[in-house]
C-alpha cells in the first residue's frame, strides 16, 4: 500500500473537491480498508466515458487496497434524479430499471477489478422500508434545507412545480450511505448536495460521517455540454473500436488534455511531457492518437486499438479522401458553431435547412464519424474534416472572433 501522501496525491488527481481532506488523510493514516461508494442510476442501458470518470477513481481506490461498492440505484432510478433538471423527471418503470442495471453489471468490469468490487442495489434496503420508516427519514430534513439546493431553488423562484417525491431523492441517496456505512462517497460536482446529505444522515444515525469526493463533469464531443446520450455528444463504452477511435480524434486539441486527466491511466508526468512535446513542435494529432489507442484498448483490445488507428490513418491520410482539399477558415463570436452552419459556410450545402436534411439522411461525417444530431455544435480552436456524401469534402478551421 502506498504511503499516505502518495495515496492522497493519486486520489486527488482530477478531483474537484474533497470534503473534508483532513478527514480523508486521517482515515488513510489509520490504515484500515475503507468502503468507497459510488452510485449509478440505471436510466439508460449503456454507460459512456462520462460515467467512467467515477469508475476510474474507484479503480484507483482498488489499487490502494480499499473496498469499492458499485451501487446501482434501482430504487432511486424509479424516483428520477432531479439534479440539474428544470422540470420533474419522468421516473422509470421497474422493468426498465432492471434491464438497464443488468447491462451495467456487464460493462463495469472493463475498468473495475471483479474480485475487489461489490455490486449492490439500493432496493435491497429501501424496499424493506414501510411508510412509517419513510416518514421518519423525511423528518430528518427540512423543506428550507432542500430549497438550498441550486436546482430546487431556481425552480421555486421561477414558480416551476417541484413534486414532493423529488425531495425524497437526496434523502434516499443519503440513506444509502447509512445502509452501507460508507467511508467515502464519490459523485459528480452536480451531486455535491446529495453527497453532503449522506454525511449529515450518517451523523444522525450515529455513524462517522463519510468523506465526500466530487469529480468534474466530463464535457462531450461538442466540448461544451456534459457528455450525455440525450445530447448525442457521447462516446459509449460499447461503441465499436473504429467508432470510438474516430470520436476521440474529433475532440478539440484543448479538450484532449481534460480527457487525458480524467480518462487516462497514464502518469501526470507523462502527460506533462506530451504537452512539452507539442510546445516543441509535435503534431497534436499524434498525441491524440496515444489517448485514443489507450481508451480503445481498455474497452476492446490492443489489437483492436492498433487496427482502429490504422483504419483511421487509411481513411484520412492514404488516399481514402482527396489530398487537395481546400482549407476554409470560419469565424464565430461564440465558443462553437452549429454543424449545419459549417456545412453552409464551407460550401457543402446551399443552406442550413439543406444541411440539416443531409444530416437526417445520414450523409454527413465530421472527422470520419457520422453526424446523427442536426443540432451538433463544433467547438472553436480545432480543424475538422467535413464530408457530405462520398465525394464532397472540406477541411475547416473554426476560430473565435477576436474581441
Amino acid at each position: 500500500m502506498l504511503a499516505v501522501n502518495e495515496a492522497l496525491q493519486l486520489i486527488k488527481r482530477g478531483a474537484d473537491e474533497i470534503l473534508v481532506e483532513d478527514e480523508l488523510r486521517l482515515r488513510l493514516k489509520e490504515g484500515k480498508t475503507l468502503r468507497i461508494k459510488a452510485g449509478f442510476d440505471p436510466t439508460a442501458p449503456d454507460l459512456h466515458l462520462g460515467h467512467t470518470v467515477l469508475l476510474n477513481k474507484l479503480r484507483q481506490f482498488q489499487e490502494l487496497g480499499h473496498e469499492c461498492i458499485f451501487l446501482i440505484g434501482d430504487f432511486t432510478g424509479m424516483i428520477g434524479d432531479p439534479t440539474g433538471k428544470n422540470i420533474t423527471r419522468q421516473p422509470l418503470s421497474r422493468d426498465e430499471v432492471i434491464d438497464n442495471a443488468r447491462t451495467y453489471e456487464q460493462q463495469i468490469y472493463k475498468i473495475l477489478e471483479p474480485e475487489k468490487t461489490l455490486v449492490m442495489f439500493n432496493s435491497s434496503w429501501m424496499s424493506d422500508m414501510n411508510a412509517a420508516d419513510m416518514v421518519q427519514l423525511a423528518a430528518k430534513y427540512t423543506v428550507a434545507r432542500m430549497l438550498e439546493r441550486d436546482d430546487f431553488s431556481k425552480r421555486y423562484r421561477a414558480g416551476q412545480p417541484i413534486a414532493i417525491h423529488e425531495f425524497l431523492y437526496p434523502l434516499v441517496q443519503g440513506y444509502d450511505s447509512v445502509a452501507l456505512n460508507a467511508d467515502i462517497e464519490l459523485g459528480g460536482t452536480d451531486q455535491k448536495f446529495n453527497l453532503l446529505v449522506g454525511r449529515e444522515l450518517q451523523r444522525d444515525y450515529g455513524q462517522r460521517p463519510q468523506v465526500v469526493l466530487t469529480m468534474p463533469i466530463l464535457e462531450g464531443l461538442d466540448g461544451v455540454q456534459k457528455m450525455s446520450k440525450s445530447l448525442n455528444n457521447y462516446i459509449a463504452i460499447t461503441d465499436s473500436p473504429d467508432e470510438m477511435f474516430g470520436k476521440l480524434m474529433s475532440i478539440s486539441d484543448e479538450m484532449m488534455w481534460r480527457y487525458f486527466e480524467l480518462l487516462s491511466f497514464k502518469a501526470m508526468t507523462e502527460i506533462q511531457q506530451y504537452k512539452q512535446d507539442i510546445e516543441a513542435g509535435a503534431n497534436p494529432r499524434d498525441i491524440k492518437f496515444i489517448l485514443a489507442e489507450e481508451i480503445v484498448e481498455r474497452f476492446h483490445s490492443r489489437t483492436d486499438a492498433t487496427r482502429a488507428r490504422e483504419n483511421f490513418i487509411a481513411r484520412f491520410q492514404k488516399g481514402a479522401i482527396p489530398e487537395d482539399i481546400t482549407e476554409k477558415r470560419l469565424i464565430t463570436a461564440g465558443a462553437s458553431m452549429p454543424v449545419s452552419l459549417v456545412l453552409k459556410e464551407s460550401g457543402l450545402a446551399a443552406s442550413t435547412s439543406e444541411a440539416r436534411r443531409n444530416i437526417r439522411g445520414g450523409g454527413v461525417r465530421v472527422d470520419g464519424v457520422r453526424v446523427e444530431d442536426e443540432t451538433l455544435e463544433l467547438p472553436v480552436g480545432s480543424t475538422y474534416l467535413i464530408q457530405k456524401g462520398k465525394r464532397h469534402f472540406a477541411r475547416v478551421v473554426i476560430e473565435q472572433e477576436k474581441q
